[in-house]
């Protein structure tokens, strides 16, 4: 009875996983397509494999120079995010105080915030800073990159803190024995037992980072400075929509992430259980 119970409940999950592949399967198959074909049956595969609109999709996106500003936001707004987090959680543990209990919910708090409530707030403070104090805030990769490290700090904190609640404080005390200063004594015994939060933290903020439009495309105006979903949005013209190309263009979006998510998704489960239930 119970091996009955276990291949129906199988089943059921190769169903249910086939459901969510299911978009990505639609995308890959008309990415090969030209544009009658699509029309005719969007289910059926190709006649023939070509890479040639992969190609076209790449020349009308500007691919190499999107996949660049992508991975210089991704990459910089995240190794922002791991060293202040970091940081900011070890103090809070550390100081185990009024104020840092209060400032860490502060910072729990915040993450139940959408951002549609503020995106315009937001942008109107960001162009009085441009304009009143002379910040590049609006229209820079560096505007977005702080706001994307403001974003993403509070989650970052919020896993860090659980995690690093569990590490003896006896091992700090014997580094400081041994002469280290508090630089030393985080970056050379804390950090490095951090290992599995700072996976999952890279993980879950290149899926986020990787894949945001909402925010660069209130920020960035510039086409040289457009990221990979914002350059997508080319193909969605006012009167006209280049399903096939826009297909392949998808395609180039997310087959990074896929193959990064692929090479580090054991560390996810590793992560959040070490660190976030650990409260």
């Amino acid at each position: 009875m119970k091996k009955v119970i276990m291949i129906i409940v199988e089943m059921i999950t190769v169903v249910i996983c086939l459901c969510y592949l299911f978009p990505i399967y639609i995308v890959l198959v008309n990415s090969f397509k030209n544009r009658q074909e699509l029309y005719e049956n969007m289910l059926a595969l190709p006649q023939k494999f070509s890479f040639d609109y992969f190609t076209k999709a790449m020349s009308k996106m500007n691919f190499t120079r999107a996949f660049t500003n992508s991975f210089i936001v991704t990459v910089v707004s995240i190794a922002i995010i791991i060293v202040l987090a970091s940081m900011t959680a070890w103090m809070f543990v550390r100081m185990n105080n009024q104020f840092s209990k209060f400032m860490f919910m502060v910072f729990v708090a915040t993450m139940i915030i959408p951002f549609q409530t503020i995106m315009m707030p937001l942008m109107q403070v960001m162009g009085w800073a441009r304009d009143t104090l002379h910040l590049p805030m609006l229209n820079t990769l560096g505007g977005l990159i702080y706001m994307n490290v403001g974003f993403g700090a509070s989650m970052a904190v919020f896993l860090f803190h659980g995690f690093i609640k569990s590490i003896p404080i006896s091992l700090e005390e014997a580094a400081t024995i041994d002469g280290c200063n508090k630089f030393k004594v985080f970056w050379k015994i804390v950090f490095p037992i951090l290992k599995p939060t700072t996976a999952t933290v890279i993980i879950l903020d290149v899926i986020w980072i990787w894949n945001d439009y909402l925010l660069p495309s209130l920020v960035l105006s510039g086409k040289e400075l457009r990221t990979i979903p914002l350059s997508t949005a080319s193909f969605f013209g006012q009167f006209t929509i280049e399903w096939n190309l826009a297909m392949s263009g998808l395609m180039l979006t997310i087959i990074p992430v896929i193959v990064f998510y692929l090479a580090a998704q054991k560390y996810i489960v590793k992560g959040v259980a070490a660190g976030a239930v650990k409260q």
